[in-house]
């Protein structure tokens, strides 16, 4: 491992070394306006793999990677017109825009849903990079997973094994960094586009969904999206909403995402289902309760609702609206949604999101 700490003056120089280094199949670890990123060419299937050896990639989430512009951008991935506007609007910078791949990369940086996160840095030196390279490089942080924030190197090797250490081909040392927030992760491959990591719509989201298929879709992301939450304390979802409005079909696709392979239906005459599941690295309960017909507060109270959370638990309440006034106050639900039908597959979905 060679360790090249930048000057005024030198990069040119160090833009070089890396570059030889990253075509050779090599990993470099590299300041970003964030924080220390890990690159290699992305590609490159054998330095992808040596890539996933020094930080795993999570099942369902994609690693992001940088590019020059837009025009290298639209080689690797499908832009929608609101993908575009987010390119004019805050691109180069700290955001990652996550769109439909199309198979350019090597295998393992796309995630299994066929996306890809896209990086324009507001950072002279990775643009040298990947413009004298040609080709797009990874972009995820270089801490070891849910490590410090690596804004200097000495973060980062602080956190890492002796096994990871000696993946590392070139490090980039421009000292510390400013302590900035990661990048914000914008999903566009829904009809909405939905923040998965950052401030660009804290708080709710609305949604309009053109077929089952896509609300579906929502459903595993915003999963993915609090996956760490759920894992930790378990999640509560509450869901509102007239008849035939979609919410067993939103509740599908949160089973589906865990990979349940029972058909799940709306538990109408028998109030609660349960679900084992397995995904990630939990295990856990799905339960799916419907409220329809609770009126009162011991039918509820029959339910022991109180005993379904915990760690890696989702409970999932259809018809949230009829038992609000009687759920436990310690148990409110972390995403509140609400749907509305806007034609015969379209609805508007609101998240309210109370993390």
């Amino acid at each position: 491992m060679k360790i090249i700490k930048v000057k005024d003056g030198s990069i040119e120089a160090v833009v070089n070394q890396a570059v030889e280094v990253l075509r050779g199949g090599g990993l470099v670890i590299y300041p970003t306006e964030t924080v220390y990123g890990v690159g290699v060419d992305a590609t490159n299937p054998d330095a992808v793999e040596k890539l996933l050896q020094y930080k795993a990639r999570r099942e369902g989430k994609p690693l992001s990677i940088a590019v020059t512009d837009q025009a290298m951008a639209e080689r690797c991935v499908e832009l929608t017109d609101q993908a575009r506007q987010l390119y004019q609007r805050f691109l180069p910078g700290p955001y990652t825009i996550v769109s439909a791949g199309k198979g350019e990369v090597a295998a393992g940086v796309e995630s299994e849903f066929g996306t890809l996160g896209i990086r324009i840095p507001d950072y002279p030196l990775v643009l040298q990079l990947v413009g004298q390279l040609g080709k797009p490089i990874t972009a995820t942080s270089a801490n070891a997973s849910g490590k410090k924030r690596p804004y200097s190197v000495k973060d980062i090797f602080d956190h890492l094994s002796d096994k990871q250490k000696k993946l590392v081909d070139l490090v980039i040392d421009a000292g510390e960094l400013p302590n900035n927030e990661p990048s914000i992760v914008i999903d566009t491959t829904l009809t909405t586009p939905l923040t998965v990591r950052g401030s660009f719509a804290e708080g709710g989201h609305i949604f309009e969904t053109q077929a089952d298929q896509e609300t579906r879709a929502l459903a595993g992301k915003l999963l993915l999206k609090h996956w760490e939450r759920l894992k930790n304390y378990g999640l509560v979802i509450g869901l509102s909403g007239e008849l035939g409005t979609g919410k067993t079909i939103f509740t599908q696709g949160v089973a589906q995402f865990l990979k349940i392979e029972e058909q799940l239906t709306s538990p109408t005459y028998t109030y609660l289902n349960e679900y084992d599941y397995e995904r990630y690295d939990a295990q856990g309960k799905l339960y799916h309760l419907d409220a329809w017909k609770i009126d009162s507060q011991r039918e509820l109270d029959q339910l022991e609702v109180k005993q379904l959370a915990g760690p890696s638990n989702v409970v999932v309440v259809e018809w949230w609206q009829q038992a609000a006034k009687w759920w436990p106050a310690e148990l409110q639900p972390e995403l509140l949604i609400n749907f509305e039908e806007t034609g015969e597959h379209s609805r508007k979905i609101s998240v309210e999101e109370n993390l």
